[in-house]
C-alpha cells in the first residue's frame, strides 16, 4: 500500500508540474488578447448615452468605420446627432509598434478645421463621454507590466484578473491611469471588465461589457459601459452600444484621411 500511494503521489506531483508548466503567465494571456481576431473592414452605427449624476441623459450617434493596415488599425467615425455635434469627425491611426504614439484628429465643422489631438490631451474626455481619447485605441502590450492576480467568474464565464501597470511615466501620462485591473474571459480572451485608477482627481473608472455577441465568427462587444466614480459616488457614466455591425466591407485605405474627415459622409 505504501508503494501504491507513493507512486500515486509521484504521479500527482508530476502531473501538477506539467500543468504548471503549461499555465499561462499574465503577459502570455495579454498577448493572446492582443492577437485575438477582432475583425476587419468593419462598419457600425454607434450610440453613446451620456448620463450625469442626476440621471439626465444625452444621446449622441455616430457612423463608424475601421480597417486593418498590417498590424495597425485605422478608425474613423462621424457624428450624426444631435445637431450641435453633427458633422464632427474623428480619425485614429492605432499603431501596434511599442513606444509609437497613436495619431488622432478631430474635425470641428463649426470651425471647418481639423485639430490634431496632442499626446498630453489623450487622457481627456472623448466628446463628453467617460471614455478618453486613449481609451478609443488598443493598448500596446509592451507598454504595460502585468501580474496575474486570481480567477473569478463574470456573468457565468471564468476570467483571469490581471493587474496592468504603466511601464513608463509617458504611458501613465498618456492614459491618465496609474493602474488598471482587467478581467479576461478564459474561453475567448475578451476583456469584459476593467477598473482604472485615474491619475488626477482621486477617481476610479469602471469598464464593463454587458453584451457580447459572436458576429461572423468574431466575438464582438456590442455594448460597453464606462462610469466615473469619486468617493464612492458615481459622477457620470456612458453606455456605448453598437448597432448593425458588419465585417468584411469594401473600405479603401484612402478614405481614412484628414481630407475625408473634412469631407464627411
Amino acid at each position: 500500500m505504501r508503494t501504491f500511494y507513493g507512486l500515486l503521489g509521484a504521479i500527482s506531483i508530476s502531473l501538477l508540474l506539467v500543468l504548471n508548466a503549461h499555465a499561462l503567465t499574465a503577459r502570455e494571456i495579454m498577448e493572446k488578447v492582443d492577437a485575438r481576431d477582432d475583425g476587419d473592414n468593419m462598419t457600425a452605427r454607434q450610440e453613446f448615452v451620456l448620463i450625469d449624476r442626476n440621471g439626465h441623459k444625452r444621446v449622441k450617434t455616430t457612423k463608424a468605420f475601421s480597417k486593418d493596415k498590417g498590424r495597425d488599425t485605422l478608425r474613423m467615425s462621424f457624428f450624426l446627432a444631435p445637431a450641435d455635434v453633427k458633422g464632427t469627425g474623428f480619425l485614429t491611426y492605432d499603431y501596434r509598434e511599442p513606444g509609437r504614439d497613436d495619431d488622432q484628429w478631430l474635425y470641428l465643422p463649426e470651425l471647418k478645421k481639423v485639430k490634431r489631438i496632442a499626446s498630453s490631451d489623450k487622457s481627456s474626455s472623448f466628446m463628453g463621454t467617460d471614455f478618453s481619447y486613449a481609451d478609443m485605441t488598443k493598448r500596446a502590450i509592451e507598454e504595460w507590466k502585468y501580474k496575474l492576480l486570481k480567477e473569478m467568474e463574470v456573468r457565468g464565464a471564468k476570467c483571469w484578473l490581471i493587474e496592468a501597470l504603466p511601464a513608463s511615466p509617458e504611458v501613465e501620462d498618456r492614459y491618465g491611469y496609474t493602474k488598471s485591473v482587467v478581467f479576461v474571459r478564459q474561453d475567448n480572451f475578451v476583456v469584459v471588465r476593467g477598473l482604472h485608477w485615474v491619475k488626477d482627481g482621486n477617481k476610479l473608472k469602471y469598464y464593463d461589457v454587458p453584451k457580447l455577441e459572436k458576429i461572423d465568427g468574431i466575438w464582438t462587444a456590442v455594448q460597453m459601459t464606462m462610469k466615473t466614480v469619486k468617493a464612492k459616488q458615481t459622477q457620470h457614466r456612458t453606455i456605448l452600444t453598437f448597432h448593425d455591425v458588419k465585417y468584411g466591407q469594401k473600405l479603401d485605405l484612402d478614405m481614412f484621411s484628414t481630407r475625408m474627415l473634412e469631407k464627411g459622409i
